[in-house]
């Protein structure tokens, strides 16, 4: 993880996340079949190819689980790498009854944000070259938002806003509510002078409204490709452009090469399939 991720709240979801597995008070099967001394390794390991994120999380799983410091963790690959099928990531040495306790929840949080990561990592390379930079939403999964997006980052993307705070975006709904684009960028930009703002539009007109009117980032909202084409041509560089909706991965490039700033993918957060990784216990 690095200094965007809130530590403290991930610290929270992982304690709710293995609370929840142990509602009960007792993992039954594990304390049933393991023996309270015995000792094992416990493998992290990639089933299918990918890009790994989230392995600092796996350990914090690990060790909130486990006695204070009865875990011995050695990181094999880090966050960003690419990895292929039969890789191991990560290996924990520690007691088997907490290991096993621990292995649901560090893979429910591994594989998700592994799978963003590899997500996103298709989606940069579709653009590579085309200039274009591939953004997440704020479409994620409640409580996930900085993981998911530290994953993003992880597979090579970057982060749209955080938070409905940290920025701006004037929608459809904020338009048509405020009047059109114009009142509703002087509306923003009056009660919030020092804030980024940026305009969503779905004609070349408001776009050409908003450039007027001050907007350095355009939200060009399901557009085909030749409109985007002309909004890039009719802008001529005086706002960054963003394209969003109906984005796919087929089309990506052909997007791109519009020449628009940023593809918007919610696909990102919102869809992305889990990478496949799995725990495997070996002998101490």
């Amino acid at each position: 993880m690095d200094d965007t991720v809130d530590r403290k709240q991930v610290e929270e979801l992982v304690r709710a996340t293995i609370a929840e597995d142990l509602a009960g008070g007792v993992d039954v099967t594990t304390t049933a079949t393991i023996r309270a001394d015995q000792v094992s390794v416990a493998e992290l390991v990639a089933r299918a190819d990918g890009v790994v994120a989230g392995l600092e999380i796996a350990e914090l799983v690990a060790r909130q689980v486990a006695e204070p410091d009865s875990v011995d963790i050695e990181h094999l690959v880090r966050d960003g790498a690419a990895v292929r099928r039969g890789d191991v990531l990560m290996t924990v040495r520690g007691k088997t009854r907490q290991l096993l306790t621990a292995e649901r929840t560090m893979l429910n949080l591994l594989c998700h944000l592994s799978g963003v990561a590899t997500l996103t990592r298709r989606w940069v390379d579709a653009v590579d070259g085309t200039g274009a930079v591939i953004r997440d939403t704020r479409k994620t999964m409640p409580l996930l938002r900085s993981l998911e997006k530290y994953a993003v980052r992880a597979g090579g993307g970057r982060n749209h806003r955080m938070g409905l705070s940290d920025a701006a975006l004037i929608k459809d709904n904020h338009v048509l509510a405020a009047g059109g684009v114009a009142p509703a960028f002087r509306l923003v930009r009056e009660a919030f002078p020092n804030i980024g703002v940026e305009v969503e539009v779905d004609s070349v007109e408001d776009a050409l409204i908003a450039v007027e009117v001050g907007a350095e980032l355009i939200l060009l909202d399901n557009m085909d490709v030749p409109l985007l084409r002309e909004a890039v041509a009719k802008v001529a560089g005086r706002a960054k452009l963003e394209a969003s909706g109906g984005l796919t991965l087929e089309r990506a490039r052909e997007v791109a090469e519009t020449g628009v700033d940023y593809l918007a993918v919610g696909a990102l957060t919102h869809s992305a399939p889990v990478l496949d990784i799995a725990l495997d216990l070996r002998d101490a």
